[in-house]
C-alpha cells in the first residue's frame, strides 16, 4: 500500500478521495460593467436587451441585462480560479442551468458551490463523477444563476 495515497496534493488540487457530500466551495469576485455586457452580447448573443439600455427598458428585463451565457462564462472563470481546483481540471459531463434573475451592469459576482453526490466509476478506476450545485450571487446575495453540474474528477493513482 502506498502510504502517501491520502496525503493532500502539494499543488492544492482535489481528487475524488478528498471530497465529501455537503462540502462547500467559494470563489473570489468578478465585477461586471456595461461595456463588458455589450461586448459579450455583440459577439455571442446579439439581442437588444443585451446591447442597448433604451431598447432593453421595453422588454421583460426592464433594462440592460447580461446574457445568461455571459453569466455562465464568468461563473466558469470563478470556479476554476476558486476553491474547486480539481486534479485534471473542471471537466463537465453535463449540467442544468437556471437564471432566476438577470445579471446587471455593476453586479459583483461570486460563486458558492456544494457537493451533492459522489460516484466512483466502476469501469474506469482512475476517476469518478461528482455532482456539484454552483450558485452565482451578486453583491446583494441575489441568486443570478444556479448550475448543477456533473463533473469527472480524477482519483489518486499509485
Amino acid at each position: 500500500m502506498n502510504e502517501t495515497k491520502n496525503l493532500p496534493d502539494p499543488a492544492g488540487l482535489l481528487y475524488l478521495e478528498d471530497l465529501h457530500v455537503g462540502q462547500r466551495f467559494s470563489s473570489s469576485t468578478y465585477a461586471l460593467d456595461e461595456a463588458a455586457i455589450k461586448a459579450f452580447a455583440a459577439d455571442f448573443d446579439p439581442q437588444p436587451f443585451h446591447l442597448d439600455d433604451a431598447a432593453a427598458r421595453d422588454t421583460l428585463f426592464r433594462g440592460l441585462a447580461a446574457s445568461g451565457w455571459h453569466t455562465a462564462a464568468i461563473t466558469m472563470r470563478l470556479i476554476v480560479t476558486g476553491e474547486q481546483r480539481f486534479a485534471g481540471g473542471v471537466i463537465g459531463a453535463g449540467a442544468s442551468v437556471e437564471w432566476p434573475q438577470p445579471t446587471r451592469a455593476g453586479d459583483i459576482l461570486r460563486v458558492e458551490g456544494e457537493v451533492l453526490e459522489i460516484t466512483p466509476s466502476r469501469s474506469k478506476p482512475d476517476r469518478g463523477r461528482v455532482k456539484v450545485r454552483n450558485r452565482t450571487l451578486n453583491q446583494r446575495d441575489e441568486v443570478l444563476q444556479v448550475m448543477e453540474a456533473n463533473l469527472v474528477v480524477m482519483r489518486r493513482t499509485g
